[in-house]
C-alpha cells in the first residue's frame, strides 16, 4: 500500500507542496558568484506581515533549474519572480525573469 502511494505522487512537484511557497517579484540589485543574486523585494507595505518578508528587504536568490538549462540571462536590473519557503525568507529562488 506504501508503494501505490509513492507512485501515484510522481508529478512535477512531487517533492514540494505548493501552499508552502510564497511567490514574489521583485529587482536585481546585485549579481554575486556562483548565479546568485541579490534581490531586492517590490512589496507593498499593507501587504508586508506574518510569513512575509519586509517590503525593502533584499534576499539572496539563485537560478531555478529551468532558467540555467535554457540559459536566460538574469542581470543586475531586471525585474524577477522569486518562490521562498516559509522556513528561510532570506533565501530563495528565482523562477522567472519578466
Amino acid at each position: 500500500m506504501l508503494n501505490q502511494a509513492v507512485s501515484q505522487d510522481s508529478g512535477q512537484n512531487a517533492g514540494s507542496n505548493n501552499r508552502d511557497i510564497i511567490e514574489l517579484e521583485g529587482k536585481v540589485v546585485e549579481a554575486l558568484p556562483n548565479a546568485v543574486f541579490r534581490v531586492k523585494i517590490d512589496l507593498p507595505d499593507r501587504q508586508a506581515g506574518a510569513g512575509k518578508p519586509d517590503s525593502n528587504q533584499e534576499i539572496l536568490a539563485h537560478i531555478s533549474g529551468k532558467l540555467r538549462i535554457n540559459r536566460i540571462r538574469v542581470l543586475p536590473g531586471d525585474r524577477v519572480r522569486i518562490e521562498l519557503t516559509p522556513y528561510d525568507l532570506t533565501r530563495g529562488r528565482i523562477t522567472r525573469r519578466l
